[in-house]
């Protein structure tokens, strides 16, 4: 039997309900829009550790954040090089052993910053960045083109096999795209291809983008969610970077199409799989905040589309967390899953059949990683990893315990009736101790003795 490519695309920071399909935001991505119509959906699709490094180890192993090393992201300043480590089991490892070529193209944010172990790399990469030499740390990638972590969206640099930095001449999305046509294009026809594409807008800076895109929205009346304060509404900074947010993701859909038309020119689509996804969230305003790590739903619910063989179109509200694409990505692609996954397999779901035990709920978590916090709780003797929140998201509600950022901070228990409340707005404190809390509370330490978690109930 012929075996299927797959083709990952994923941006960062781009929330859930920030495409047309979603019918929320006020967003226009009609190429985006048909592919939604012809895959399956995931309603509930959630990322466990809505920031980049740990949701982005957990895609590619299947494992939760915590139990691959990525308790916070690839960063400066630490005690640690926290990386994914070179034993960890990939779907690029397991792929390459299935005969595919496997290639990584954009955003990676998976290995040290390189400033952690020389002041000035070979390689010209600064703060969070890091070149990746060939080799185990990037996990059976064959074709590289790729960078750290930095977010110079209109002159972007890349590495490939050795530390000479490459300079991009457009907007980051435009010149990964016009690589990745060029692969598919030169690649090995006599293999299938696993490709992972990562473009890093709509991530901050919003401004960094094509003006053909950023005055789309500028000077419009715009649409915001019932949870963003009205204080906000009428605030021109945050009405520009607004209209910037959907003008980068307006950018990714006209790159989209792009991808999706050349499947189509070459045959490709009837033997590829090819998923639509983010990272994580934005609140974008929502809660009167802006960005990702924190339990709402605009932070951590993301796009999820699969299309391809034998997929159904439609759309599921199961719970599907960051650690469940690789195995079913690995079972619609007929490849053994490994042991050491954590994750469940939602592929018969994405075929358009039941699911032997659907979840009934997933587990969030956000550890204190900036390294100014880190040294606040060693001061005091306190290990940093126990603090920050975990929760539970099941279909209908929200359960989070907050330790804070802070060693001051005092813990609180907040539930969320998603139903009655769908933005948000009115979380119930609960008592340590009460009967819905102690519910709550067993399912969360059933996770953290999973995942080794030193958090503090």
């Amino acid at each position: 039997m012929k075996k299927k490519n797959l083709l990952y695309i994923f941006a960062d920071q781009w929330r859930a309900q920030a495409i047309g399909a979603a019918g929320e935001d006020h967003v226009s991505t009609p190429h985006m829009d048909r592919f939604a119509g012809e895959s399956m959906a995931f309603n509930h699709a959630v990322s466990t550790y809505p920031l980049c490094s740990p949701h982005r180890a957990s895609l590619l192993t299947g494992k939760y954040p915590y139990c691959c090393g990525m308790w916070t992201n690839c960063k400066t300043g630490l005690d640690e090089a926290v990386m994914l480590r070179p034993q960890e089991v990939t779907i690029s490892d397991v792929l390459h052993e299935n005969g595919y070529e496997t290639a990584y193209v954009g955003k990676y944010h998976l290995d040290a910053s390189e400033m952690n172990f020389h002041e000035k790399p070979e390689s010209g990469a600064v703060n969070w960045d890091a070149f990746t030499p060939p080799g185990e740390r990037r996990h059976h990638f064959d074709f590289w083109y790729s960078y750290g972590a930095m977010d110079q969206h209109m002159s972007p640099h890349y590495w490939r096999d050795d530390p000479q930095k490459m300079e991009g001449r457009t907007w980051s999305p435009e010149h990964e795209t016009d690589v990745v046509l060029d692969y598919l294009d030169n690649r090995n026809k006599e293999k299938p291809f696993c490709l992972f594409l990562s473009w890093n807008p709509p991530h901050p800076p919003y401004d960094l983008l094509p003006e053909k895109y950023a005055d789309h929205y500028r000077g419009k009346e715009l649409v915001f969610r019932g949870n963003v304060p009205e204080e906000l509404r009428s605030d021109e900074a945050f009405r520009k970077k607004f209209a910037e947010y959907y003008g980068a993701i307006e950018g990714l859909d006209d790159n989209f199409g792009r991808i999706m038309e050349y499947l189509d020119r070459e045959g490709l689509e009837e033997d590829t799989i090819v998923v639509l996804s983010a990272d994580h969230g934005d609140c974008m305003g929502s809660h009167g905040l802006m960005g990702k790590n924190i339990w709402y739903d605009e932070s951590i619910r993301i796009p999820l589309y699969i299309r391809g063989p034998r997929i159904a179109a439609g759309r599921t509200d199961a719970l599907i967390a960051s650690q469940d694409h690789m195995p079913t990505l690995l079972e619609l692609l007929d490849a053994a899953v490994p042991d050491t996954v954590q994750g469940r397999s939602f592929a018969s779901l994405a075929r358009g059949e039941s699911m032997e035990e659907e979840p009934e709920h997933a587990f969030l978590c956000m550890i204190p990683g900036m390294p100014e916090l880190v040294e606040e709780y060693r001061k005091l003797g306190l290990n940093n990893k126990a603090f920050g929140w975990r929760g539970i998201r099941t279909k209908d509600s929200t359960y989070i315990i907050d330790n804070g950022t802070s060693p001051s901070a005092a813990q609180r228990r907040l539930f969320y009736d998603n139903q009655k409340d769908p933005l948000q707005l009115n979380p119930i404190e609960l008592d340590k101790g009460s009967a819905l809390a102690n519910a709550y509370d067993e399912v969360i330490e059933s996770y953290l003795r999973k995942t080794r978690d030193p958090f503090l109930m």
